[in-house]
């Protein structure tokens, strides 16, 4: 084995010379670029009577030439100056029109010729649908006429994305409220050409701020006052024959918000000072109401700078937050204040408060109800009910309350008491309905509410509906799925009278397609939708849900995949590729439940390894790797021991059904998966090889937490180094492939992670390549890098895999 790595450390050190110097883009074998090069099947939306389909089409990727267009990186955004809409934004270039009851489909007609769309909404009254086109010189608005099936455009390329939706339809689907970029707008300044005028300092008041690292913070000045460039913007009244009012001027708009009954406007405007520390969304702004002349109504908040905010997941900011329009009132506001200040290391009987505020404002909020964990989610129903939830991370825990908003001196009743994490036992989530106003509030028929559950149990997975009785809060199955050879999603519960539901089916080789499911009529499914399977090459790949035990007794699984053609019976040893992702969890039994469904679409992307299935391998996809901390005991306590108990427990397994020779067996993940990697072939001898993408390798580089580690560095230095592969980098002899994208914009996840893991092994001795992928983020979207790194993953298992 020595020898071999030996021989293929010096193959790998010439190919890096080579890669360095004159390696251009390359692509995958044929059989690789068969899957990856497709045409994406378009996404569904329907009007609020699933009446009219909208089926959205876009590019499968990014091209190189999109990734490289102008940038600033700011307080967290990413956005084009030329264009003020975010760099990434993804977009559709096609849109068409299909009638439910006959199938028919519909070309638009006026749409813009080179189309950038996004923004796509349907209008309160379904009639209509705009959208946004980005074009070189900015952002236009467009709307549709649905029963003409015609578009036609309403401003000029003067919007404003930059901050947020730059659009919102009014409420009687006459017109929109658009952030537009002001006339007398400055110009942005070039930090590259600008003098400075003295230093950048930063300073601490001695207050302790246990802050993440997070990317595109601002630097300086000129990017402070670009920042606020990009998000000036005048809010305008537009109608949809183009007439234009201006509501208000020149502030720094982020959300815009309609009353449900259209006499209100909810804004939030950016405040300074800005931060060097944090990104937008911890920024002061100010919440105000107004009229829809844009006159102030009510000042509602003026929220601070939050660069201090206390520790731990259950921890949120003081004062008013999650601000928001009631779905079931005409003008009323909620909110929610934490009574221990955010702080959940703070002894209190109540932590979170509900609050109810009518318009104008003139009465004093009214308390709907305390609780005894953080607020985790309210559903509106009406004058009498709402379901409110609360939740706590240290314990896993989440509860459900029916609460009677018109009576809050009425004690809460208790409807769920849950592990958050137990999905067998997960209730599921309560259906809405639109109301007359065009908001989702709380289905109910007959003083019944309706569930709607993903459905995993011990025997697989099989969605329901189920009937909660609003006064006895005894629950009634409905509706459970009984498919064999299909994977059944439940989407919506159009009519609970007649039974009629919204599913989505799919199977191994079928995609995904929409039909209506009459429950009690017994009628036969009615198709809504027909896409063709765009990966027919993997038709005949063998794929089954493996279940197997860690040596403790937790319970694993996974997905296997063979080739097509394989015969299982002779049993041919095979190269093995796992691919996984690690989870923490509080107690052995939710480690140990099973999301995987056989029935699942088989859907390769260069997020997986299944590609490789073409190419003579087994591949063990979304293999459980659970780490598990119980009572006081943290996962991280025993994080290198699970990582390594898990994977010989997914080796052992599919080594024990004959398939695969255990000597050739490679490991890969993405992100917190990539981490694992480079720790699995640090501490362990079961890979011969592994692929780490965009991770991070030093957790001295992420002090004040990572993943869902809750304590810093200097409170428990052990775990971090112990944790972290660069530590080892002189223990680690096995081939590694390491990806990055060169713009990495996920917290913890710089790019410099990469390198400097990199630099480590490299003088060290140890065989290593790194990839960094041009212009790409955290994920990756240009065609030219996705094609060019499947290449390079493709030689590089070939290379350790299977040549002798």
């Amino acid at each position: 084995m020595k020898l071999r790595h030996s021989l293929l450390l010096a193959a790998m050190l010439s190919a890096q010379v080579f890669a360095q110097e004159n390696l251009g883009y390359q692509v995958p074998p044929p059989s690789i670029m068969a899957l990856a090069d497709y045409q994406r099947p378009p996404t569904v939306s329907f009007d609020h009577q699933r009446q009219t389909m909208l089926l959205s089409f876009r590019n499968t990727y990014k091209s190189l030439r999109e990734l490289s267009q102008p940038e600033l990186r700011l307080a967290g955004l990413r956005i084009n100056p030329q264009t003020n809409m975010p760099t990434t934004q993804p977009y559709v270039n096609q849109l068409r029109l299909k009638q439910v009851s006959t199938g028919k489909e519909t070309d638009i007609k006026g749409m813009p010729g080179d189309a950038l769309i996004s923004n796509v909404k349907w209008s309160p009254d379904g009639k209509k649908i705009g959208f946004t086109n980005t074009t070189d010189k900015g952002a236009e608005l467009w709307v549709i006429d649905v029963a003409k099936a015609s578009a036609q455009r309403i401003t000029g390329a003067n919007l404003n994305g930059a901050g947020g939706a730059a659009y919102s339809w009014l409420a009687d689907s006459q017109g929109m409220l658009v952030k537009m970029l002001p006339k007398q707008r400055p110009a942005l300044r070039d930090a590259s050409r600008d003098l400075p005028t003295g230093p950048i300092i930063s300073t601490s008041t001695g207050t302790v701020s246990q802050t993440r690292t997070y990317a595109d913070l601002l630097k300086n000045k000129i990017d402070e006052a670009n920042l606020e460039t990009l998000l000036t913007s005048d809010l305008v009244k537009v109608a949809l024959n183009g007439k234009q009012t201006v509501l208000r001027k020149g502030e720094m708009l982020t959300e815009v918000d309609v009353s449900p009954d259209g006499r209100y406007l909810l804004l939030d405007i950016l405040q300074k000072p800005f931060s060097y520390l944090v990104q937008l969304d911890r920024f002061p702004f100010n919440t105000i109401v107004t009229d829809l002349d844009g006159k102030v109504v009510k000042a509602i908040h003026e929220r601070p700078l939050l660069e201090t905010m206390p520790k731990g997941f259950s921890a949120t900011e003081p004062g008013k937050r999650r601000i928001g329009w009631r779905a079931d009132k005409p003008a009323t506001l909620s909110y929610v204040t934490a009574l221990d200040g955010g702080d959940p290391s703070k002894k209190t009987e109540f932590r979170d408060e509900l609050f109810s505020w009518d318009a104008p404002f003139t009465q004093a909020p009214v308390s709907l109800v305390k609780l005894r964990q953080r607020f985790a989610g309210v559903v509106w129903g009406d004058d009498h009910t709402a379901v409110v939830s609360e939740s706590w991370y240290d314990t896993r825990n989440s509860k459900t309350f029916l609460i009677d908003p018109a009576a809050p001196a009425k004690e809460p009743r208790l409807v769920f008491d849950r592990n958050i994490q137990d999905i067998y036992k997960n209730p599921g989530r309560f259906e809405t309905r639109r109301n007359q106003f065009d908001r989702r509030v709380l289905a109910t028929e007959d003083g019944k509410a309706f569930l709607i559950g993903e459905g995993f149990t011990r025997e697989g997975q099989f969605p329901f509906i189920d009937e909660l009785d609003l006064q006895s809060l005894q629950t009634k199955r409905l509706y459970q799925a009984t498919e064999k050879d299909k994977m059944e999603t439940i989407v919506s519960l159009e009519d609970a009278k007649k039974g009629e539901v919204l599913v989505s089916l799919q199977s191994r080789t079928d995609y995904p397609n929409y039909y209506m499911r009459s429950v009690k009529s017994g009628e036969p499914l009615k198709a809504l939708t027909s896409f063709a399977n765009p990966f027919a090459g993997l038709k005949d790949v063998h794929k089954e849900v493996i279940k197997y035990q860690r040596k403790d007794g937790v319970q694993l699984s996974g997905n296997l995949y063979l080739p097509a053609g394989y015969d299982r019976s002779k049993k041919e040893k095979l190269p093995l590729l796992i691919w996984a992702y690690p989870a923490e969890f509080k107690d052995k039994d939710s480690a140990g439940q099973s999301r995987h469904n056989p029935n699942q679409f088989t859907y390769p992307s260069y997020g997986s390894f299944i590609y490789w299935t073409t190419r003579g391998y087994a591949v063990l996809d979304d293999a459980a790797f659970p780490i598990i901390g119980e009572g006081k005991a943290e996962p991280n306590d025993t994080f290198l021991t699970q990582l390594v108990d898990n994977a010989e427990a997914a080796i052992n397994a599919v080594d024990a059904m004959g398939y695969i020779d255990r000597n050739r067996v490679a490991v890969g993940g993405h992100s917190y998966g990539a981490f694992m990697t480079a720790n699995l072939l640090t501490h362990s001898k079961l890979f011969a090889c592994g692929i780490a993408r965009s991770g991070a390798y030093n957790r001295t580089l992420t002090p004040f937490g990572f993943q869902n580690e809750q304590r810093n560095y200097w409170e428990a230095p052990q775990i971090y180094n112990t944790m972290a592969p660069f530590m080892h980098a002189d223990k680690m002899k096995t081939p590694l492939l390491l990806v990055h994208g060169e713009a990495d914009n996920n917290p913890g996840t710089f790019t410099l992670q990469t390198e400097r893991y990199f630099q480590a092994l490299k003088g060290l001795g140890a065989p290593v390549r790194m990839v960094i992928l041009p212009k790409e983020s955290h994920g990756y979207a240009a065609k030219e890098n996705i094609l060019h790194l499947l290449w390079e993953q493709d030689q590089f298992l070939e290379g350790c895999l299977k040549k002798k």
